[in-house]
């Protein structure tokens, strides 16, 4: 399942009520974390450092051509940003919407909430042995910030008024308007130094090592196949309380498989050391064999608390086919998620029903008195079915059935000017039904072509396409696709992120995260509300609401999801007994596990 190609990972917050300087934020509440911790609750802050991991691609890149994470074109190679890009400020992995101060030593926000001010600790260094100091933040926010770089920052950005060095390590951003998001976000930004590409504009810097100051440096690399990473004996917050017990390995390789077959199969081997499994079918019949009899590969699913998102094959509403939302209500009904689960996924999924199911930011029933106080001021730009019951996706248990289901469709379908006839679905000019699938390889092949057949019932042709990586990620920034089987990063704590996701003007903004295409006013308002809400129960009742207004517009047909992580390992390796509360296999593994 591909994800949004991100470089980094924003927990996204709300800013403190007082100009006081202190070492975390969290929004609404008081961080779990004393100024005076030591490590965080879910570590081993004895974890013995040293040894070797081997890990696979952890996602459907085949290959990588660049060292920079931070542009629009090129691969760039799997392990950058956690092992050699740092922030401010750092998330914590048992709470909500906290973060505390790792390359800031201290953070301060304005009462009036318009500035932060972080004061960097002096201990901070970058790989080349340089200090970090306020005119590298600098650089690196005017840096992300400009045309070069990909354009979702400048759209995360876009409120940020400046960013002045007010001193040899503190340095101030000042927001155009309060945001309970921005100074949070801004902390969340990666930091690098101005060394790097020796001035060249950043979408040259290619395959120049970054200079940066996380706890890894580049070893060696084979181009597009493989990358060592070795544990930086420099590293400077070897004892940092957000950093105790952390990044253990002291090298880290990262080979890349062509296909996910060739990746268990060389798992099963004894090739690399540690796999996360997606796809339910291979969890249920490929892991056994001789060396999990032996005890040499062991496996397990891991519980975790994380909002399980949105996934789903996602309609590109700028196509005309899916313009009229009677349409994608009707694809949906096409399909059969029950029939998939007993028959395909060995019952192990739940059916996503929400853009946040799975925790307390799923809106349920119909709308609270909170929520109709942001939602009555749109009522002329909503479909009054907002105000109603939250939609839930079309069930095939009896008594409902698939052919009810798609008699409802087919209905759906004639209302929106689409009618069966001469062996197809046509439009009044007579025009057939007619869309692509595009892939980039993988699991949802088979699952997908079960939803063809039904879609086929229906009139509907179906074209799949299967691009490498590189050309599909390119299709995407284009937003050169009619249908993509997508999954949305997960959080606990939806915020500034949003516009890009679903505002206006990402609609308009090659390579921005909105590839549905959505243009609605009422989005764009409730995406206000949730990034302006100021504690924990505005920014949930904000969140519900926009929940119930993008669910009402189908352009999503949800997955599923599991509320667990299904990881096999080698045994020399081992973990901290005490799991995190939110957090994804592969990040939580680089971070805290150890050979034994």
């Amino acid at each position: 399942m591909r994800r949004f190609p991100f470089f980094f990972v924003l927990v996204l917050l709300a800013l403190a009520q007082h100009a006081q300087a202190g070492h975390a934020l969290a929004l609404g509440y008081t961080p779990k974390y004393p100024a005076s911790f030591t490590h965080f609750g879910y570590v081993n802050p004895d974890a013995p450092k040293g040894g070797e991991v081997v890990l696979p691609n952890p996602d459907r890149r085949t290959s990588f051509d660049s060292f920079n994470p931070f542009v629009l074109k090129g691969t760039p190679v799997a392990g950058l940003s956690p092992l050699m890009f740092e922030s401010l400020a750092v998330a914590s992995l048992d709470e909500p919407a906290t973060v505390y101060g790792l390359l800031a030593e201290d953070m301060a926000v304005a009462s009036d909430g318009l500035s932060i001010t972080f004061r960097l600790n002096p201990a901070a260094r970058f790989n080349n042995g340089d200090p970090v100091l306020a005119a590298d933040v600098k650089h690196s926010f005017d840096t992300l910030n400009s045309k070069a770089a990909h354009p979702s920052y400048r759209t995360r950005l876009a409120e940020v008024a400046a960013v002045e060095v007010t001193g040899e390590r503190t340095v101030r951003y000042r927001f155009r308007r309060p945001n309970p998001d921005l100074p949070l976000m801004v902390a969340s930004l990666p930091v690098f130094s101005r060394k790097w590409g020796n001035s060249k504009p950043l979408d040259k810097i290619v395959l120049e090592t970054p200079i940066a100051s996380g706890p890894y440096r580049i070893e060696r690399y084979d181009l597009g196949r493989s990358i060592v990473y070795q544990r930086r004996s420099d590293y400077w917050a070897q004892q940092h309380p957000a950093r105790r017990g952390t990044f253990n390995f002291s090298r880290i390789v990262y080979r890349f498989y062509k296909d996910d077959v060739a990746r268990l199969e060389a798992f099963k081997a004894g090739e690399f050391d540690f796999l996360v499994e997606y796809t339910a079918r291979n969890w249920a019949r490929q892991y056994h064999g001789p060396k999990f009899r032996s005890g040499e590969l062991l496996k397990k699913e891991f519980p975790h608390s994380n909002t399980a998102g949105m996934q789903g094959f996602v309609l590109n509403i700028r196509k005309p086919q899916f313009a009229d939302k009677r349409v994608r209500q009707a694809l949906g009904l096409a399909l059969d998620f029950q029939w998939m689960n007993r028959q395909l996924f060995y019952s192990q999924y739940t059916r996503i029903d929400s853009f946040y199911s799975n925790g307390e930011l799923a809106a349920r029933g119909t709308p609270s008195a909170a929520e109709l106080k942001l939602l009555e001021p749109l009522r002329s730009q909503l479909d009054p079915a907002v105000f109603g019951p939250a939609p839930v996706p079309p069930s095939t248990e009896a008594p409902a059935s698939l052919r009810d289901n798609l008699r409802r469709a087919r209905d759906l379908l004639a209302q929106a000017g689409w009618t069966y006839r001469d062996g197809a679905l046509r439009n009044a000019q007579g025009e057939p039904f007619v869309f692509e699938w595009l892939d980039d390889g993988g699991s949802m092949s088979r699952v997908f072509a079960v939803f063809e057949r039904n879609l086929n019932k229906l009139g509907i042709t179906v074209k799949g396409r299967q691009v490498d990586y590189a050309l599909y990620q390119r299709r995407l920034d284009e937003f050169d696709f009619d249908l993509i089987s997508l999954r949305f990063p997960d959080t606990q704590s939806p915020g500034i992120e949003l516009y890009d996701y679903y505002s206006s003007k990402a609609a308009k903004e090659k390579g921005s995260s909105n590839v549905i295409g959505l243009q609605e006013p009422a989005v764009d308002k409730l995406i206000d509300a949730v990034v302006k809400s100021r504690t924990r129960a505005e920014r949930v009742t904000a969140v519900h609401a926009l929940d119930r207004v993008l669910r009402h517009g189908y352009y999503i047909i949800p997955h599923w999801y599991s509320a667990s992580h299904r990881v096999a390992w080698k045994n020399r390796l081992a973990w901290p007994q005490k799991l995190p509360l939110y957090y994804e296999a592969g990040e939580w593994m680089l971070e805290t596990w150890w050979v034994k």
